[in-house]
């Protein structure tokens, strides 16, 4: 692991680093696990349970939640957002501060060589097909086949790309 910037990182002793990842300024890992050469920007966060694949890029200002999994050569870029509560609330029926036990989490699975564009937002309980493409500020409602370009408010179909 080569670490560009010691100072200003929060790398918890839970997290499973693979071999050759980069790790920039200003992040935040817990409870994680990370494939061989990947390469993590500055101001990103990647929560517990979340799994990323080997050679993946996952640029600066990116907010990874638990419940998501991106295998192998995933593209993120930068200021991506995942959700993993379908009904988000802060307080439970009596007004108290929700607990971790009173919410699910949805998993999001993104699948080999798939690319999402800067400042996407991509809701829980979805899967991006394999070599898809999610375009810059586009928020994902539902999955996306593989090989498909989507772009918009909801994510629609723009085209489908050659299978390589």
């Amino acid at each position: 692991m080569t670490m560009e910037h010691h100072l200003h990182q929060q790398i918890a002793p839970d997290v499973k680093l693979g071999k050759g990842v980069r790790i920039y300024g200003f992040t935040n890992l817990y409870g994680c696990e990370i494939g061989d050469d990947v390469k993590i920007g500055t101001f990103v966060e990647i929560q517990k349970g979340v799994r990323v694949g080997s050679r993946c890029k996952i640029s600066s200002h990116t907010f990874i939640c638990e419940g998501v999994t991106l295998e192998d050569e995933v593209f993120i870029g930068h200021n991506v957002t995942f959700i993993n509560d379908l009904y988000p609330r802060a307080t439970n029926a009596n007004g108290q501060l929700k607990t971790e036990q009173e919410w699910t989490c949805e998993p999001t699975l993104i699948k080999r060589g798939a690319s999402i564009g800067s400042s996407a937002t991509l809701l829980c309980g979805i899967t991006i097909g394999e070599f898809a493409v999610v375009g810059a500020g586009s928020v994902v409602t539902r999955d996306v086949s593989p090989y498909s370009v989507v772009a918009g408010n909801p994510a629609k179909v723009l085209k489908t790309l050659p299978r390589q």
